[in-house]
Order: structure tokens, then C-alpha cells, then sequence
């Protein structure tokens, strides 16, 4: 792999300027400094801030800084690449995403979350995520497992199976329940 010496500001400017625009629209046009001061924010920043910088000599201390974040918030990305545009950290506190799980885009995580691998079993594996997927307070979301789009994971709720397009799933066992328009007034309508 060739890397590049400057820092690749265009990719992250591009990245980070979208995620504020949805977190605008999240906020009814309303981004409190107290919010851009805070974890959430900078766990963003910081996470974009790799992300565009992958291919850059820039990667190891990128990762570094990340990684101290991450031991400040309990925030831990374990590497992981691959959040789409358009991403919200609701609260910070315990959150950890495997690195080997994808997302889509305009993707919304809250405090004590687990996206996590099973070890074994016909789930063994980590979860793909679709486009527009919420992930409330205290949920799991373990195994090679499908999230679709538009899909609303409420909080308390462990998912170790496929969830359709447009759904909400509650509860522990979980139950699926088909809603058009599941994750409306959850995350801002944006285009991508």
C-alpha cells in the first residue's frame, strides 16, 4: 500500500461538514456548543478524522488519538471503517462496535450498545447494517446477521437475527413489528 504525506483535509472537511448537516437536521436546526464541546462530538471528529486518512502516513497517530478517546469515553470502534455519511452519537458511555461489522449510511448509536461477533454456531460472524438504523440504549446487536434499512432497534432489545426493511424490533426476546417509515422522527430526512 502507498501512503501519502499530507493529511487528506478535503475527504475529512467533506465527511465531517455532512455528519454536522445531519446532526443539524436531527437537532431541529439547533447544534448546542455545549454538544460540539462534548464527547460525542469529538469521538466524531476524531473517528471521520481516520477514516480519511486511511491511506495517509498520518493512519498510526490518527489511530493513537482515537484509541486515548476511545479509554476517556468508553467509545470503542475497534477499527472500524466502514459508518457511511451521515453519523450520530446520541450519548456517550459504553458503546462498542466491532471492527468487522458494516454500516450504510446515516447510521444513529446511543449509549450501551454492543455491536458484537458471535463466536460460533450458524451465527458466527458479525452484523451488516443497510441504510438509515437507529441502535437505542442498551441494545445488542450480535452475529452474522442482516439490519435492513429504515430499522428502528428499541432500547433494551438483543438482536441475534435478520431484520427486515422497515422495522421496529423491541423487547428481550426481541419481536419484529413492520412499520413503514420505522426510524421517522428518530433520525432528520436527509438525502444521500
Amino acid at each position: 500500500m502507498k501512503f501519502t504525506l499530507s493529511p487528506n483535509n478535503a475527504k475529512y472537511k467533506e465527511m465531517i461538514d455532512y455528519d454536522y448537516k445531519f446532526l443539524y437536521e436531527f437537532k431541529n436546526h439547533r447544534v448546542s456548543k455545549a454538544y460540539l464541546n462534548g464527547y460525542e462530538w469529538k469521538m466524531t471528529k476524531a473517528y471521520r478524522k481516520l477514516q480519511a486518512n486511511q491511506d495517509t502516513i498520518w493512519k498510526k497517530y490518527l489511530e493513537w488519538r482515537l484509541h486515548h478517546l476511545e479509554l476517556k469515553t468508553g467509545i470503542s470502534f475497534e477499527n472500524n471503517m466502514t459508518i457511511g455519511k451521515g453519523f450520530i452519537i446520541g450519548h456517550w458511555g459504553s458503546i462498542v462496535i466491532n471492527g468487522k461489522a458494516t454500516f450504510g449510511n446515516h447510521f444513529f448509536i446511543t449509549h450501551n450498545v454492543t455491536v458484537g461477533r458471535d463466536i460460533r454456531g450458524k451465527r458466527k460472524g458479525v452484523p451488516t447494517f443497510g441504510d438509515r438504523v437507529v441502535i437505542r440504549t442498551n441494545s445488542t446487536v450480535v452475529g452474522n446477521v442482516k439490519i435492513g434499512n429504515d430499522v428502528l432497534i428499541a432500547p433494551n432489545t438483543f438482536v441475534n437475527f435478520d431484520v427486515p426493511d422497515h422495522s421496529i424490533v423491541i423487547g428481550n426476546p426481541a419481536k419484529i413489528i413492520h412499520r413503514e417509515n420505522a426510524t421517522e422522527g428518530h433520525l432528520p430526512e436527509m438525502k444521500l
